[in-house]
Formats: structure tokens, sequence, C-alpha cells
């Protein structure tokens, strides 16, 4: 990593070279998130300066809408948050016009505001986007990484863009779920840097774990290329635990039913033993 940060910011690498295309993302979220998701989507928008932040999508149920509005801002990539129930949040991540598109369950996410770290990068810098070397393995998984790099990758010369790069985003594959951690790289003083150990990564957030749904052809449409079977949605999560519930509790009102009817047969053949007692009595046999 040291390495790499050394050769970005030489001075052989800050000579101009051929113009690079230009790269501006849509970040944009629907109805019904809530402060948290709101929180997220404003670190990304100071994390991505080539950033354009738009107005709340009004329906969930035509996404392909989002092509006219990125193309009306001039965009050529879509971050879209959608949320669900007030509690799920998912993320579409979409070249537009042409495609592809994937789309993510977003969860175990903390926000810079949140986790509270002690590093402090450059608003508007530009940062090192670091993957795992299993996005390799499979085509899903690479196609993913190629849309992260579109979308997290600041490209040279960028609107609102600072030409530093002092921040590592890193992209971890595990567990099937794709890891999200920002970093600031802080440079240490001259004693450290003559021992080898000049750089260091500090934390800052936000973070979060990306779970892959699905992946279209198109953008926002067209055939499936890829589908998570192994993901379970969380509706279907909180449905199990309800019903453990109900079964628990249907458990316990039976057995409450049974201890009351027992209680009841058990009373009953007392007074019947009673009621025996007393006829073979001798004061009323003998009297």
């Amino acid at each position: 990593m040291a390495s790499l940060f050394k050769a970005l910011t030489s001075d052989e690498s800050t000579k101009k070279d051929s113009p690079a295309p230009k790269s501006r993302i849509l970040i944009l979220s629907s109805r019904g998130v809530t402060y948290r998701h709101r929180h997220l989507l404003n670190d990304l928008v100071c994390m991505l300066p080539h950033s354009r932040k738009d107005a709340k999508l009004d329906t969930k149920n035509h996404l392909h809408y989002l092509n006219e509005v990125a193309e009306l801002y001039n965009c050529n990539g879509v971050a879209f948050f959608e949320a669900r129930k007030r509690q799920d949040l998912y993320l579409w991540l979409s070249r537009a016009p042409n495609g592809p598109c994937a789309k993510f369950h977003v969860h175990n996410l903390h926000t810079m505001s949140e986790l509270n770290f002690t590093g402090n990068a450059l608003k508007g810098s530009r940062a090192i986007v670091s993957f795992d070397k299993s996005f390799d393995l499979t085509p899903s998984t690479a196609l993913i990484k190629e849309l992260l790099v579109h979308t997290f990758s600041v490209p040279r010369g960028a609107r609102k863009s600072k030409p530093f790069i002092d921040r590592v985003v890193s992209f971890t594959l595990a567990d099937g779920k794709v890891w999200v951690r920002h970093y600031q790289i802080q440079i240490g003083e001259k004693k450290e840097a003559e021992k080898g150990e000049d750089t260091e990564l500090i934390e800052i957030g936000p973070r979060f774990v990306l779970t892959p749904i699905v992946i279209l052809e198109g953008s926002f449409g067209g055939p499936k290329v890829f589908e998570n079977k192994e993901f379970v949605s969380p509706n279907a999560v909180r449905r199990e635990v309800r019903e453990r519930k109900a079964l628990r509790a249907g458990g316990r009102e039976g057995a409450r039913v049974k201890r009351s009817v027992k209680k009841k047969e058990v009373a009953r053949e007392q007074a019947v033993a009673k009621a025996m007692e007393r006829e073979i009595d001798d004061a009323v046999l003998f009297a």
C-alpha cells in the first residue's frame, strides 16, 4: 500500500496524460429512508466529489426513470438507495443508460458520526480503491468489482476534486458479502520514514456490508446475469421469528389450558371423594 501511494503521489504520476473519460455519479434515495440511511448517503456524497445528489424518487416500481434523470444531469452512473418498510435498505449501482446494474442489500452500516474516529481526510481528495483478490475468481464478482470501480474511483480532474490522494476505500469479499471500509493515509514523521514505517491507515468511516442479490444486463432492467440463491430477504427472517414466537406462545397457551382443565378435574374428584366420605361416616350410618 505504501509503494502504491508513493507511485500515485510522485511527480511522474502528476504529469498530464491523455484526458480521462469524464465520470459523474448520480446519488439519490427513495421515500421512506431513516435518518441513518440519510447520513450514510451524505457521507458517500462527501467521499465522491464527482457525484451529484438529487431529490428523492417518488416511485419504487418504475426505476427505469432513473436513466432519464441521469441523462438530464449528464451522469453516466447511478447509485440509488431504496428503502423498504423504513428499516431495510437496498443499493442499486448502474451504468446508465446501457447497464449493467446490480442490487445489494445494505446492512451493518455505521456512519461517520456514529463511529467518531480520529481520522480526518481532506474533503474532495481522491481515494485509492483497493479490492480483495477474491473478486477475480468468478465472473459475477468481477462484474461487481467493475461496478464498484466506476462508482467509487474519482477520476483525475473531476468536478470539485482536489489533486491529492490521502484516502483508501477497501472492498473485501468474505462469506459471499462485500465489506466496505474507508481509511485515511497518514504519513509519519521523518524518523519513522527512515525506518520504512512512513505511512499508516486510520479508519474514518463510514463502514457497511453489501450482500449481492441480482445483476441485470441492462440499466434497471433486462435479463438476469446473476442471482444470489443463498440470499434470504429480511422480511422472511422477520416472518420466521414471528412464527417461532407464535409457536412458543401457542405452546404456552395450550399448557395453560391443560393446567386449568386438570385443576377442574382435580377439584371435581376431591368433591366426589368428600361426598363419599360423608355417606360412609359413622355418624351418618348409625344416627
